[in-house]
């Protein structure tokens, strides 16, 4: 790519697609301008874009059941988007290419690859394996590839970070068969991670040279151990849904529960899937919210428990990571609730003194970059991910060796 490229990153998601522009510049992609379409094919969708500088400079609503050629797909929210960026003042950023997160890349597809008639095929082909994601994300790549028809659109995928798993990390105690056939434990999150594994490493080489617990806690909600800046295990495996509790999702359920609510109540997919994606988790437990701010505030008893529940597992699971580690040398907090909610981070941490993490109180309550106690053994950062920064690296680094 050529210093002043504009490189388009998408996010689609089942009713949305968020975007960012970036310009590349010899130092790596520099964002410009970002926002998102949601309540795509809703009747009311809202679109919002903000510069560089957080500035919102576009913040349109249209009307449910009204005119006014309202998004009713991913091809025309993505229309929404471009017709926005072409009417920003001269000199308008011309797209040399298009960056899209693809939450699947199934056992073979580990490095971001330029998208041509064959990746599409294998990439709808993973469908089964993440119905819920999949689709979307190539309903973005479709509708940029109709808009943008010859630019290089390049998919990075949230699985490829975790294909340097060892075999054990990787694998059910299932007959051998099944891991060939793909049934085995793939890993998500991917972009984060390696988004806060080299901002690590960038910040502080040795550390990043290290062993490190990274905490991705938002709706979704997962853990990764890393070492020297690779991911070696992660609480996620063959879907999104395992390991810790998340907004909506159970996270790790006992696969003989499934098999009851068949055989006893006569609970179909679709019913088992609704229950395990939308109605568990924070949301689920308090009968509430999955809003955590909204549960801390509440006062009500299921609430708290949910929150309970929800630290106890990440505590849990840190212990794992690290064992898996060897030890750690930081533990860094990510996402949305990571980033944000501090008593979340104060009661994980808690009781974890003896893996050699102590917070600062004060520090944790001002969201420090690092909250940890001054001489403990284990550094506990805070860090903001930044997927889209992380997808733009990728388009510049593909096509640069394609070039």
């Amino acid at each position: 790519m050529r210093t002043g490229d504009a490189i388009l990153v998408l996010n689609a998601g089942s009713s949305s697609i968020k975007f960012e522009l970036f310009e590349a510049t010899a130092g790596g992609p520099v964002s410009r301008y970002a926002g998102q379409v949601e309540g795509i094919g809703t009747g009311a969708p809202h679109f919002t874009a903000r510069g560089a500088d957080g500035a919102v400079l576009a913040d349109r609503r249209w009307a449910e059941g009204g005119e006014g050629g309202a998004p009713a797909d991913h091809a025309s929210a993505l229309g929404a988007v471009i017709a926005w960026l072409e009417g920003l003042p001269a000199p308008r950023p011309a797209i040399a290419a298009v960056g899209h997160r693809v939450v699947h890349g199934g056992p073979d597809l580990a490095a971001p690859v330029v998208v041509d008639a064959a990746v599409l095929a294998r990439l709808r082909a993973l469908v089964p394996l993440a119905p819920l994601h999949q689709p979307h994300n190539l309903a973005g790549i479709e509708a940029a590839a109709a808009r943008f028809p010859g630019v290089p659109q390049v998919a990075c995928f949230d699985t490829a970070f975790h294909r340097s798993h060892p075999w054990e990390a990787d694998t059910f105690a299932l007959p051998p068969e099944f891991h060939a056939r793909g049934i085995r434990r793939y890993g998500f999150h991917g972009l984060s991670y390696e988004y806060i594994a080299r901002r690590i490493a960038r910040e502080d080489p040795a550390l990043g040279q290290g062993r490190l617990v990274v905490a991705h806690l938002g709706n979704g909600a997962s853990l990764c151990a890393i070492r020297a800046g690779r991911s070696v295990e992660s609480t996620m495996g063959f879907t999104a849904l395992d390991g810790l509790p998340m907004g909506t999702r159970c996270g790790q359920i006992d696969p003989g529960v499934l098999l009851h609510l068949m055989a006893a109540e006569g609970w179909d997919a679709a019913r088992l899937a609704h229950l395990l994606y939308h109605e568990s988790g924070l949301k689920g437990m308090s009968g509430l919210s999955q809003d955590v701010r909204v549960l801390e505030a509440s006062g009500r008893p299921e609430a708290a428990r949910a929150l309970s529940y929800f630290c106890w597992r990440a505590r849990r699971e840190i212990g794992a990571m690290a064992a898996v580690l060897g030890g750690m040398d930081a533990l860094v907090f990510t996402a949305g609730i990571g980033e944000n909610a501090a008593g979340v981070r104060a009661r994980i941490c808690e009781g974890l003194e003896f893996l050699g993490v102590t917070l600062d109180p004060a520090r944790n309550a001002a969201h420090a970059p690092e909250i940890s106690a001054p001489g403990a053994r284990v550094r506990v950062l805070v860090r903001a991910t930044d997927e889209e920064r992380m997808i733009a690296e990728h388009v510049m680094e593909t096509l640069r060796g394609a070039g």
